[in-house]
């Protein structure tokens, strides 16, 4: 009986333990999920900026005609 109860004392400490480091994980992916989605909106707006004047120059260039 007190094996079977050591047993599972030792399971229950495995499964706290793992609980503990998954949720240290998930606290860590949210971390890296905030931090890309910043970088994505940053860089949306950059892209946004290089295609306005892409744009502008692209006005600026003289139609040929062929």
């Amino acid at each position: 009986m007190d094996s079977e109860l050591s047993a599972l004392e030792a399971k229950v400490e495995q499964t706290v333990a793992q609980l503990r480091q998954l949720r240290e994980d998930a606290r860590e992916l949210r971390q890296q999920l905030a931090a890309r989605s910043d970088e994505n909106v940053r860089l949306t707006e950059k892209l946004a900026a290089a295609k306005v004047r892409i744009e502008a120059l692209l006005k600026l260039i003289p139609e040929t005609e062929a």
